[in-house]
Parts: C-alpha cells; structure tokens; sequence
C-alpha cells in the first residue's frame, strides 16, 4: 500500500504547481489517418498469444484461473474503499520506478521483462512518435505504476489482484474477456442482481460509474487524482482502463460507456504501445 507522489504528479505548496494548467482540450485531437501501430512486436510476433504453447503458457493460465475466481464486486469495492485513503507512503516517481525492478507481471504471455524495463520502453516508443505530447509520455511511464503493490514492502499483494485484464464487475463477465470460462467458479457468475447483460447498472451509465475489477489500474488512477494530478482527462482514462482489453481490442461492454468515453477510448487505442518492444 503506497502513495506515490512527485511533483509532476500533485500540486505542493512547496513548488509552485498549482500555477501550471492542464493542457487545453482543443490540444487532444488525434488524426487516425496519420497513425498507425504495427500488429507485431520487435521480435515479429503477435501479441497476447494466450494459445500459443509456451513455458509461460501454464503460468498466465493458473494467474487467470485465481483472478477470476477471487475478483468479485464486494472484494473490489473493499480494496478501493482501503487502498483509496493513500495513507500509507510518499515517494517520487523514479523510486517507485526502481522498484518495480523485481517484478514480472505473471498474466503476460509476451514479456517476461521486469516491469521498469517496460515502462521505459512505452514510454520511449509514445515519445518517439508523439515528440509534443510530453503528457502522453508521462502517461506512459507511470501507466504501470500501480504494480508496486506487489512489493513485500508495500502488503506484498498476490499477483492475481493486481495485474493482468481488467473487466467490469456488478453484471455479466463477457466471453471475450480471457481465459473466460474460470469465470464460473467466481461467487458473482450465479447471482441474479449481477449476471445479466447490465446487471446494476444503467445503460449508457459511463465508466467512471462502473467498478472495475480490482489492480493496478484502478489503484493508479486513484493515486494520480487523489495527489491533484495536471495530466488531463485522457491521461487519467488511459491509466484507469488500458488493461480493459475486452473493450479496447474487442469491443465488448460499450453499452456502459457514455459519450465522453467514447472520445477518450480513441487514447487508448494509442495506447497499444504499451504492448510494444523496441528495437
């Protein structure tokens, strides 16, 4: 459990940052005609080969098996309510950074880089082409932050809460997510207030409404708005869902997503660099 802070991320009395302004919204716009994100990584390989054999095969298969059993909506709602406090430590940027040097994210079926190594990668490759979207890369580098929750110093959280996809909670788990059919052992499968199409929520409710399954992802996000964060709104959307795949690869559960999502949803699709490996 960890509080990052850094002087990009919040604004401190100490240092001036209330008087920085978020970029202007009329600064976000994306030309999809201009850009273009290979379907191969550097090593000419497809990405996110769950059915491919492999030695890390039988790995992300029993990852997803503990994931989607234990990720219920009551056990979400508790660990936004305990994590949400950010009480618990101050660091910078590049500290955390430096510890996420001891990872490797188990629900991976492409790298088995440790993760300071791919967040300096995403970064570089979004910096590479976006030279004047310096938010964007920042976006980039702290994007995975999160994950220090693993750290033994910081509660030592089991890999299945706090990586791998990110799916809604509170209606019925899509067949698009991966690895899906674990989803039947989960406590949630059977009820009827959650295993219909909108479950508790309302169509067209709009994700900020939508607890997501508990990870990294969410804890980030929290982090970064709770400490006053200058990144602007897309920043923030990519960090809270860029591990929703079955809705940015597959399309799955826009029903929940209101208009302003579907503006943001066009980031994430940059986003697909964080799956990238550089030359």
């Amino acid at each position: 459990m960890i509080v990052i802070v850094s002087e990009t991320l919040c604004n401190n009395e100490d240092n001036n940052h209330s008087n920085k302004e978020q970029p202007p919204e009329e600064n976000l716009q994306l030309d999809g005609s201009t850009f273009v994100v290979p379907e191969n990584n550097a090593f000419g390989h497809s990405f996110r080969e769950y059915d491919k054999e492999s030695e890390r095969r039988a790995t992300v298969e029993d990852f997803y098996r503990k994931n989607h059993i234990y990720q219920t909506y009551e056990f979400a709602k508790k660990k936004k309510e305990e994590y949400g406090k950010l009480d618990k430590a101050m660091m910078s940027i590049w500290e955390c950074c430096e510890l996420l040097n001891e990872f490797v994210d188990e629900s991976d079926p492409d790298l088995d880089e440790p993760q300071i190594e791919h967040l300096l990668q995403t970064a570089e490759a979004i910096r590479r082409d976006y030279p004047n979207e310096d938010w964007l890369h920042l976006t980039a580098l702290i994007h995975d932050l999160g994950k220090v929750l693993l750290h033994p110093a910081f509660g030592e959280e089991p890999q299945w809460c706090v990586v791998g996809d990110t799916f809604p909670l509170g209606c019925a788990f899509s067949e698009s997510i991966v690895h899906s059919q674990f989803f039947k052992e989960n406590a949630n499968y059977h009820s009827p207030n959650f295993n219909s199409t909108l479950g508790i929520y309302n169509e067209k409710c709009g994700l900020d409404n939508v607890t997501m399954s508990w990870g990294h992802d969410e804890y980030m996000y929290l982090v970064a708005k709770g400490n006053g964060t200058t990144l602007p709104p897309a920043g923030l959307f990519i960090i809270r869902f860029h591990s929703f795949y079955a809705l940015h690869r597959n399309g799955a559960y826009t029903y929940l997503m209101g208009d302003e999502d579907k503006e943001m949803l066009k980031w994430l699709h940059v986003f697909k660099y964080d799956l990238l490996l550089l030359d």
